[in-house]
């Protein structure tokens, strides 16, 4: 049985919060299931949009999956949190993978 399938389990039996919702992007971002990561990742953001390490891991696994626009947007609201709360290493990380998003958008 792996951690996401443990996952899966919890959150079918409720109650549904962002902290399980990034565990499982996490997960499934390990395993190379990019679709259910940001499925899960987007879902961590819905539910607490102050949560700049799913932000993170959300733009990370849109640009792993190619979807460039989409992960500079996710990028840039999550640089935003991130600033707003004071994390400025997250900050600097999202700017790092927004970078490399820009530069795959103009060098397909």
């Amino acid at each position: 049985m792996t951690i996401a399938t443990n996952l899966e389990a919890l959150l079918a039996k409720g109650p549904d919060n962002a902290l399980l919702r990034y565990s499982l992007g996490n997960e499934y971002l390990k395993l190379g299931d990019l679709e259910r990561a940001i499925e899960h990742l987007a879902a961590a953001t819905r539910l607490d949009s102050h949560y700049s390490a799913a932000w993170k891991l959300q733009g990370k696994a849109l640009q792993a999956s190619g979807r460039h626009a989409e992960a500079i947007t996710v990028l840039d609201q999550g640089i935003d949190v991130a600033e707003a709360k004071g994390d400025i290493q997250a900050a600097k990380e999202m700017g790092v993978f927004r970078k490399r998003a820009l530069k795959a958008l103009e060098n397909p």
